[in-house]
């Protein structure tokens, strides 16, 4: 089967063909590194981390690169408030935003490129950029004229009224048309600043994406990723500037986008404080958890978080993990996915239907009934999780996190049932059910089965 990929530009499914099957290009815009990362920044995280997965069975290099920005009005401001240099913060929260990540099982990507490591790149772009008219310097600034490009509008689909009204552009005397936005911005002696043809200065956001992508995807890309709440006007205005700089090169075949993330059906915001960070999130609940919940509506949907959609994540890993318990002693060698999980995800990633072809791959591991079965159908089980990046911890370490995320004491545990273990085979049947008592006590579900006592944290 094909893979199909939704296109925002041409807003239809089309069937994924790369320019150079050998070497595949995707390139999904990161966060900028100035706090934690919220749970709805995880979501292209994890998104564009299954179709990477997924590209890699199909392709022999992917190369996917998810760029830091490290210079930003944002930045400048918590160095300042801070009093630390501008790296101390950059440097602090792209380490937390890669452990993070890294607990919701997203795999690095093959490059991380930082804004500041381009400056150069980005200038020469510029320069490129008014040599063909398609910019104006005028201030010590550098804008982009956005009627130079007639293609302008075509990513979003907006007319010009509220283009100009969504980007929310600075009112600036000396711009020659209202949507033109800024390449190149001066900056004070207290703001980070690199030389230039026009002065001491900065680079504007959008053109730090176009010169990253060229320096190492090159001219055109097969897949350029993020959320929707930058199809415009950050995407709009990469595309602009570099088919523009490319002499109407294609700048990337396809545009993928995935949907808003909600708050107890409520849009996130700062304002009204209902924003909650994945570093928070992890002292509570499994990483693995998180990612389930993240990929349970598809991706170019809005998807509501609540605690409730983490619990009930939580419940469903453990069925399968459980599943997975049960037969720990089987060997099995690598196999591919199920079918069925595989065509689920090459129909525009639906994972919502590669989930619910899992359980039913977990329920047929459950009624098998020979040996050759089960490693047969565990092998698949766990190709379709990596998938998906899960199912790929062991059963007992699963568990053990739980424990670990409900502050539930593991060794004690352990302590009880073989206390408890050893009031049964002496008969002391008073004395285990009062061992059977404080465990469950400590938030503990105790299951005595052939192969022994397991057990795992309640709800």
């Amino acid at each position: 089967m094909p893979l199909t990929l939704y296109n925002t530009l041409t807003r239809r499914k089309e069937t994924f063909t790369p320019a150079d099957p050998g070497r595949v290009t995707m390139y999904v815009c990161g966060i900028t590194a100035w706090n934690y990362a919220h749970i709805g920044n995880a979501r292209p995280a994890v998104v564009f981390d299954v179709l990477f997965r997924l590209l890699s069975t199909r392709y022999p290099k992917v190369i996917y690169a998810r760029n830091f920005t490290d210079v930003d009005d944002k930045i400048n401001a918590a160095s300042q408030a801070q009093g630390v240099a501008i790296k101390a913060v950059t440097d602090k929260f792209m380490a937390i935003y890669g452990a993070d990540m890294a607990a919701l099982g997203a795999l690095p990507p093959t490059l991380e490129p930082c804004a500041t490591d381009h400056i150069q790149q980005m200038i020469a772009m510029i320069e490129v950029l008014l040599k063909n008219d398609n910019a104006y310097a005028i201030e010590g600034h550098v804008l982009f004229h956005v009627p130079s490009f007639a293609g302008y509008g075509q990513l979003s689909g907006r007319n010009r009224d509220d283009m100009i009204a969504g980007a929310r552009v600075e009112v600036a005397p000396f711009k020659k048309d209202p949507a033109d936005f800024v390449l190149w911005k001066p900056s004070t002696p207290d703001l980070p600043g690199w030389d230039s043809p026009w002065g001491r200065g900065r680079p504007g956001w959008h053109i730090e994406c176009s010169a990253m992508i060229e320096a190492h995807l090159g001219t055109s890309i097969d897949i350029h990723g993020g959320g929707h709440d930058l199809i415009f006007p950050h995407h709009e205005n990469e595309l602009a500037q570099s088919t523009c700089a490319h002499n109407g090169a294609t700048f990337a075949g396809i545009w993928m986008h995935n949907g808003f993330l909600t708050m107890d059906k409520e849009k996130m915001s700062k304002s009204v404080g209902n924003i909650v960070t994945v570093h928070e999130l992890l002292k509570d609940a499994p990483g693995e958890a998180l990612r389930w919940a993240l990929l349970t509506a598809h991706y170019r949907q809005p998807l509501d978080w609540s605690a409730d959609s983490v619990t009930q994540a939580k419940r469903t890993l453990d069925r399968l993990y459980g599943t997975l318990e049960q037969v720990t002693a089987i060997e099995v060698e690598k196999t591919a996915a199920p079918r069925a999980v595989t065509e689920a995800l090459e129909d525009d990633l639906n994972t919502p239907k590669a989930m619910a072809e899992i359980a039913a791959a977990a329920k047929a591991l459950n009624q098998a009934t020979t040996d050759p079965e089960r490693a047969r159908l565990k092998g698949e089980l766990l190709a379709a999780g990596n998938l998906l990046g899960v199912l790929q911890q062991r059963p007992d370490a699963w568990f053990a996190s739980a424990a670990s995320a409900k502050s539930v004491d593991a060794e004690e545990v352990e302590r009880l049932i073989a206390a408890r273990i050893a009031a049964r085979n002496a008969r002391d049947f008073k004395e285990a059910d009062r061992l059977r008592s404080i465990i469950a006590d400590l938030g503990v579900i105790i299951e005595d089965r052939t192969d022994g006592t397991k057990w795992r944290v309640a709800e």
